[in-house]
């Protein structure tokens, strides 16, 4: 990602989600959120793939219920981006979110609404390091600031503030904030006078904006019109559609608007789990190398396990997963080549240029005999190895049921 704009950006504190960094600087990012059930691991991880494929550098999954935070220990170490715990009405599931090892909490002071319960879990946040997006939203403010202020941007900062305030009590400052409505001019108004009164980093949307085409243009009506001014750190389509339309969206956005630029093949890489067998980042980044030389217009994943990566990635037009001193090479998800470790990257690029020349069907057509086979095989010889839960999420459950 770059920044080519002309215009000055606002200056903001930057906070980490996970290895993303938000505010102070860096490149404005993408978010999208699932809509799979949370409790569905993988289907979410699936949605996940895919989401991080179209361009999404941050994920939020709900967290509604103990069910979905208990799935989200599992789906954590298996992210190739870093997750956000969205977290309504019940703070003991912020809590536990927290357990589950998330990157990041999206808490709506609208919802949330004792001060004793809010500064619990900034303070559970403050103590792990992890920090909290305050997710105002023009649709469920808090009762007593709305019959105060009206639905005006007043309310909305205020609401904000406030907050802050508890967070501040406890000593929590790794903040970013969003005061999204679904009306365009109250949104761009909101975060202008935001942007005026605080400078931690602000996340832009435009909520419930709809379905495309129309969700499409009120949603880019307000994130261009404030990042055009300099305003924003990390944005959102809220859209009445496949999450992957948003992503693909914010990635159209800011190419548009020069704050990013990308290359024609999309690499997507897991985060190395317990599973891999191989140094993925070494492996990704011989793959990117590689692929920057090349204008292919393809999807590619780099998995560390076998066991998971063809099925978590079969959103890719094609990947490679290691196991067993062996390379996996997957088209949408099936095996169709089994190769030595060191050929892998090789072979990589050899079957992304048959998918870029010939399509996704033909590449598929020219599976080699007995692949498949080979490599269920290979699965089935290391979950029988490793066990069924190498990234100890069990550990993490029995936590998130205490609570």
């Amino acid at each position: 990602m770059t920044t080519s704009a002309s215009y000055a950006r606002r200056h903001s504190r930057q906070v980490l989600v996970g290895s993303v960094a938000v505010g102070g600087g860096a490149p404005v990012s993408v978010q999208s959120m699932t809509t799979t059930k949370t409790s569905d691991v993988e289907g979410t991880l699936a949605q996940i793939y895919a989401l991080a494929g179209a361009g999404a550098d941050i994920v939020r999954c709900t967290a509604n219920d103990l069910a979905a935070v208990e799935a989200l220990a599992h789906i954590v170490p298996r992210s190739p981006v870093p997750l956000v715990a969205d977290v309504h009405f019940q703070y003991r599931l912020a809590l536990a979110a927290l357990d589950a090892g998330v990157a990041c909490l999206r808490l709506n002071p609208g919802n949330i609404r004792k001060p004793d319960q809010i500064r619990a879990v900034a303070s559970e946040a403050r103590d792990r390091g992890v920090p909290i997006r305050i997710g105002v939203n023009g649709g469920s403010l808090d009762p007593d600031i709305e019959a105060r202020y009206g639905m005006t941007p007043t309310a909305l900062v205020e609401s904000a503030k406030r907050e802050l305030g508890y967070f501040t009590e406890v000593g929590f400052d790794d903040v970013k904030i969003s005061v999204k409505a679904s009306d365009v001019t109250l949104m761009v108004e909101s975060y202008r006078m935001l942007a005026e009164e605080v400078d931690f980093p602000l996340h832009l949307g435009v909520t419930e904006a709809g379905p495309p085409p129309a969700g499409l243009v009120k949603s880019t009506a307000g994130i261009a019109t404030l990042l055009n001014e300099g305003i924003g750190d990390t944005i959102r389509y809220s859209l009445t559609a496949d999450p992957v339309q948003e992503a693909k969206a914010g990635q159209q956005l800011l190419q548009a608007l020069g704050l990013r630029e990308r290359s024609g093949t999309d690499l997507v890489a897991c985060p190395s789990c317990g599973r891999a067998e191989v140094d993925v980042i070494s492996v990704a980044e011989e793959a990117q190398a590689a692929f920057e030389q090349l204008d292919l217009a393809v999807q590619v994943a780099v998995m560390g396990c076998v066991v998971n990566g063809p099925g978590e990635a079969r959103s890719a037009d094609l990947g490679i997963a290691a196991g067993r001193s062996r390379g996996h090479l997957f088209v949408k998800g099936q095996v169709v080549s089994v190769v030595p470790e060191d050929e892998m990257v090789a072979a990589l690029v050899s079957w992304a240029k048959i998918v870029a020349a010939d399509g996704v069907e033909a590449a598929l057509a020219r599976a080699e005999v007995g692949a498949a086979a080979a490599a269920a095989a290979d699965r089935a010889a290391l979950v029988s190895e490793q066990g069924d839960d190498v990234n100890e999420a069990a550990e993490r459950v029995a936590l998130i049921r205490r609570r």
